[in-house]
């Protein structure tokens, strides 16, 4: 369904600008209202990541007026296989910071607004009333519902995109007109059970597919053309090399935006969306040890079973000295629990801790009592132990 414009236009274009946007002006469904509507319109991006990347490149080309980055992390060299904005000179550089000064380089017409911030729900509602469009370019479902619920109370559209090794999703969530967000997701997964990037990893280039699609999508709105992907999901498999979109229908018992709302303010994301389960919590107190605590155990040879729950491809950047390797998996189906020595004690670790937590509190549920797993994980012993390994 088409859309009304959401911005007014602006009252003129300069010289400058019309040269600029010749190519946007000769468009018919664009023209000289489309790109002033673009000039008028104050656009935020959450994050200046994978997907923050592109859209912002292409929104600061697109002529967007005002575009805000909220980013409160650093660049590292990990980034730079996907986070296209930013360059080998700005690792450990603050990442809006960067991204601020590639957008001023493509654009210098763009009044771009720095909010060297994490988002929170102290400062969410103040942050966002300020912008006519959210981009959502978040990694993780507590930031992906508090993004969601402040756009649906302030009444505003957001876009929002996706993405996971080869397979990307992108819609328009807008409670005006259609579903959001909790319409297509009403609970988050289980802890532990969605793996994040970091973890699972991304095609660098699919950044750019979804990213340009988020893009797409926000000039739509913006200039009211088009149909845009309000109530329906575009799903993109790049391996396949398909596109296919699914329909999303607005629920009228959506707690947010149903006919009897009962939530009608910001919640605790981190408790709703949990980091790991109250299981994985309750195993992990008093049965966490430090890298530091692990090593001292393996200069003294202790009779320890160190066991690494990640993935072959993370083990092989890289891993913990004499750890073997038993993916998360193979707990969770439990072909792991025979093969398992009863006379030694279980170290587990895995990247950062939450999902060796997670089969910790399996391993205790089978009878090992004594299992301990390594708080922060392979980062925590690249930190404190061995600082000649690579991250990842």
């Amino acid at each position: 369904m088409s859309l009304p414009p959401l911005v007014e236009p602006a009252a003129e274009l300069t010289v400058d600008e019309v040269r600029r946007y010749s190519r946007h002006l000769i468009i018919p469904d664009v023209g000289m209202a489309g790109q002033k509507r673009l000039k008028n319109a104050k656009v935020l991006c959450v994050g200046a990541g994978g997907l923050g990347s592109p859209a912002l490149l292409y929104l600061a080309a697109a002529g967007v007026g005002t575009l805000g980055i909220i980013d409160f992390d650093v660049v590292d060299e990990s980034n730079l296989q996907r986070q296209v904005i930013h360059g080998q000179s700005d690792v450990g550089r603050l990442k809006a910071d960067s991204a601020a000064a590639s957008v001023r380089e493509i654009n210098p017409l763009v009044n771009v607004v720095i909010h060297n911030v994490a988002l929170t729900t102290d400062n969410v509602m103040d942050i966002f009333s300020g912008y006519d469009l959210i981009v959502d370019g978040t990694d993780n479902f507590a930031t992906r519902y508090m993004v969601n619920d402040a756009a649906v109370l302030l009444g505003k559209p957001y876009v929002w995109g996706s993405i996971y090794r080869f397979d990307g999703q992108a819609s328009v969530f807008w409670a005006e007109h259609g579903p959001c967000y909790r319409c297509l997701y009403p609970e988050p997964p289980p802890p532990g059970m969605v793996p994040s990037c970091a973890e699972g990893g991304v095609l660098g280039v699919l950044c750019a597919s979804i990213g340009s699609i988020q893009v797409n999508e926000a000039i739509k709105l913006i200039t009211g053309i088009g149909e845009p992907l309000v109530g329906r999901l575009m799903i993109y498999d790049a391996l396949e090399m398909k596109y296919r979109d699914v329909k999303v229908r607005k629920d009228p018992e959506c707690p947010l935006c149903g006919k009897n709302p009962t939530i009608t303010e910001l919640i605790d994301y981190e408790a709703f969306c949990g980091t790991i389960s109250d299981e994985a919590q309750e195993a992990a107190a008093g049965s966490t040890i430090t890298a530091a605590e692990l090593r001292d155990m393996q200069e003294r040879g202790d009779d320890i079973y160190v066991i690494d729950v990640r993935e072959q491809n993370e083990y092989e950047i890289v891993n913990i000295p004499g750890a073997v390797l038993i993916p998360k998996g193979e707990f969770i189906n439990g072909s792991a629990l025979e093969g398992l020595p009863q006379n030694k004690k279980i170290v587990l670790h895995c990247k950062s801790g939450a999902r060796s937590a997670e089969v910790l509190a399996i391993l205790k549920n089978a009878g090992f009592a004594d299992a301990v797993h390594v708080g922060g994980g392979v980062l925590s012993w690249v930190k404190t132990v061995d600082p000649s390994l690579p991250v990842y």
